[in-house]
């Protein structure tokens, strides 16, 4: 079984989003011992005593809480299926790169999918989080 069904089915966890099942997508991007990982390629016995994080996980999380406060100021989401995967992927940049530029913003990006096309606005709320001036 996936981790990403056992995150939703077995422990209610329904902010990890299932999007194309081959980790192409990155909707169910969660985090593994503080990596990003596709759960929905992530088989539940490989596991073991790793410490996993979804969204869910980030309230309360300072890095998080300003990922999510930047998210809604810039007014990322449209249809918002995708923007879990997006916040838990920035949420990791920001952690190893607390002030990335652009380059490094699209390059830890890049694996995830916005069928709404916000890319421009997923970039500058990284910024914006990042305590860096977004461009308007």
């Amino acid at each position: 079984m996936p981790l990403l069904w056992a995150l939703r089915q077995e422990v209610g966890l329904s902010g990890v989003k299932f999007g194309c099942g081959a980790g192409l997508c990155g909707a169910c991007t969660v985090h593994m011992d503080g990596a990003p990982v596709r759960s929905c390629q992530t088989p539940l016995n490989s596991v073991g005593n790793a410490k996993i994080t979804t969204i869910e996980g980030l309230a309360g999380d300072p890095l998080g809480e300003r990922l999510i406060r930047a998210w809604l100021d810039i007014d990322v989401m449209q249809c918002g299926y995708c923007q879990a995967g997006q916040v838990m992927t920035a949420h990791a940049l920001l952690r190893e790169t607390p002030k990335p530029n652009g380059a490094q913003i699209d390059a830890a990006m890049e694996g995830n999918l916005c069928r709404c096309a916000t890319y421009p606005r997923i970039r500058e709320a990284i910024r914006l989080a990042s305590g860096q001036e977004a461009k308007a």
